[in-house]
């Protein structure tokens, strides 16, 4: 497996792992699967300041780990939320902890300052996996989502580079 700077051609199949989970996962709020040209506005709108990985292996993008832009405010510029997914079938590799890894370094190196997820409460193992690198539980935010017919809190975790 070798991780890397994604790049445009990479979108198609990172669209794929993420319209997936957007259908069967709780992982994204997102509820109606993207389109390529979504997907395309969302890489541009990162550039060096908000890396985009990709795990490949054999050829195929089997994860990918992005630092997103908190909010259009300026005073929040060095504040990212971090996403991560991995190819259903692919998890438990060690695919997720490389890009979280690789992903803390490159958001430091590109001068974010504080990096924040928000995790749907009950998903034990990337609550853990944030807090063996360094995150501290924030608070609970209570019933804010609502996916395959129930209310979901969140938990929201922060990092400080």
């Amino acid at each position: 497996m070798h991780i890397r700077l994604a790049v445009s051609s990479d979108l198609p199949q990172i669209l794929d792992i993420y319209n997936d989970a957007i259908l069967h996962t709780v992982a994204t709020f997102d509820t109606v699967p993207r389109t390529l040209e979504q997907q395309e506005q969302w890489f541009e709108q990162h550039g060096a300041a908000y890396p985009v990985l990709v795990a490949e292996q054999d050829g195929a993008v089997v994860g990918w780990a992005s630092a997103n832009r908190y909010s259009d405010r300026l005073a929040y510029a060095r504040t990212a939320e971090l996403s991560l997914y991995v190819r259903e079938g692919q998890r438990g590799q060690g695919i997720g902890k490389a890009l979280f890894e690789r992903l803390l370094a490159e958001s430091k190196a590109a001068g974010l300052h504080t990096v924040l997820s928000r995790i749907v409460e009950g998903n034990d193992n990337s609550i853990h996996i944030h807090h063996v690198y360094g995150f501290d539980t924030v608070g609970t935010m209570r019933e804010v989502g609502f996916k395959f017919g129930r209310l979901l809190n969140v938990v929201l975790l922060q990092k400080i580079l």
